[in-house]
Order: structure tokens, then C-alpha cells, then sequence
């Protein structure tokens, strides 16, 4: 399992960056949560642009949790800057979002989504989801982005 390699969390909405903090750490994943608020920062985050040219301090994540709904550029923008950058390819990316709609599932999957999960509202459901995710896109088996 690839403990040390940062997850990247984007995600706009304060509550559910405080409950998947909480969910982090009652599930025991020792992985550092790093956090950007919109599309946006995920993408100079992932470009090492601005403040995060430093790779000591920024290195690349070796998962992202990627909401799709989210100010300035939203998730989907995200994925299809992802698609045309090959250096990604490989980099997990998860979508958690609340939207259910099957035109959100079809248009992440289409650009390349690894994976989509509904956030669950109840915080166990959470914690067990987020075990989950860790354990299947960070195993170095299967993770051919830092494996």
C-alpha cells in the first residue's frame, strides 16, 4: 500500500472537507490529505503553478478525490484538463460527488474518471467508502501513476 504518497481533495463545500477529514482519520489513512477549493487551484496544484511550484512541499498526489460540482472551473474541467496531459495519465481519479444523475456518471466516465462514488450521508458509510477507495487506487499493484 502506498502510505506516504499525498491524496488530492477537491472539493469547495467546508462541511464536507471537515467530514472528510474526520472520515481520514477515524478510517486510520496515514496518506496526507491535501486540500485545494476549487478546479481551479486543483489544476495549478497539479501543474506546479504558483504557489505550488515547490514539489518538496507540493509533491503529486497518487490519488484525487474530485468533486464535480465546484466555483471558477468545475470537475469535468478538471478531467478534460487531465485527458490532454499525458504526464497523468495513470493518477487515479475519483469522483465524490451528491449528484446521482446518469448524465454525470456517462460525461465523468467519458473523461476518463476512474471511479464514482456518491458521498454518502451518513459518516460511517463515509469512512468505510474512503477505506475502500484507498485500498483499491493505492495499492501499488494497481496504481501505475507512482507504483
Amino acid at each position: 500500500m502506498l502510505n506516504n504518497v499525498p491524496i488530492l481533495l477537491a472539493e469547495d463545500d467546508q462541511n464536507d472537507i471537515f467530514l472528510m477529514r474526520r472520515a481520514f482519520e477515524t478510517a486510520g489513512i496515514p496518506n496526507p490529505l491535501v486540500i485545494v477549493n476549487n478546479g481551479q487551484e486543483a489544476v495549478s496544484y497539479l501543474g506546479g503553478e504558483g504557489e505550488y511550484v515547490d514539489r518538496q512541499k507540493h509533491p503529486l498526489p497518487g490519488l484525487m478525490l474530485l468533486d464535480l460540482k465546484m466555483p471558477w472551473m468545475d470537475g469535468f474541467d478538471v478531467l478534460a484538463w487531465l485527458r490532454k496531459r499525458h504526464e497523468f495519465d495513470g493518477l487515479p481519479v475519483v469522483v465524490m460527488t451528491s449528484s446521482k444523475l446518469q448524465a454525470d456518471i456517462d460525461r465523468s466516465r467519458d473523461l476518463g474518471v476512474y471511479d464514482y462514488r456518491v458521498k454518502p450521508h451518513d459518516f460511517q458509510d463515509l469512512v468505510r467508502l474512503l477505506d475502500d477507495v484507498r485500498k483499491c487506487w493505492l495499492d501499488e499493484r494497481f496504481n501505475r501513476y507512482v507504483g
